[in-house]
């Protein structure tokens, strides 16, 4: 195979390459979010220790949301590093079936249509991630009483 025939093969692996870069900065976005969240959870577990009712209820309740959160970011990053890893298996089986002049285009539409998939339900368990920020938020609101003039409950659900 010659250089001039491998020019193709790369500009059709172009897309999944960008796929994988922008699946590496919302990683990056997901571990940001994820790392407040954990030390957020920590903090409340310690105050609960020494917690009297019914302020160990409020904090029962948002370390209850925050480990909520922190699973819907595991998961949403389960998901992204599983839609890269499908788009880095893509770019190999397109430069595979180029290379040996396979039909692979079953292969190829599946594994695309997976990482796009994945990257799908990352970021549906981001957009419930934010949600349950916004719950943690409102229960910390309460206690000051800044959330009587925020939106009821129904409104954050």
């Amino acid at each position: 195979m010659s250089f001039h025939d491998i020019i193709p093969i790369l500009q059709i692996a172009i897309g999944p390459t960008i796929l994988i870069s922008a699946v590496g900065l919302l990683l990056l976005t997901l571990n940001n979010r994820l790392m407040p969240a954990i030390d957020r959870a920590r903090g409340l577990s310690d105050q609960l220790e020494h917690a009297k009712q019914p302020r160990r209820e409020r904090l029962t309740a948002e370390t209850a949301v925050i480990w909520r959160r922190t699973r819907l970011i595991r998961r949403s990053m389960e998901l992204a590093a599983l839609s890269a890893l499908l788009a880095a298996i893509l770019i190999i089986t397109l430069f595979v079936v180029a290379v040996e002049k396979l039909s692979g285009s079953a292969l190829v539409t599946t594994l695309f249509i997976s990482s796009l998939s994945a990257l799908v339900g990352c970021l549906c368990f981001l957009i419930l991630d934010v949600h349950q920020s916004l719950v943690a938020l409102r229960l910390e609101l309460e206690v000051t009483g800044i959330a009587e003039s925020a939106p009821s409950k129904s409104d954050a659900r």
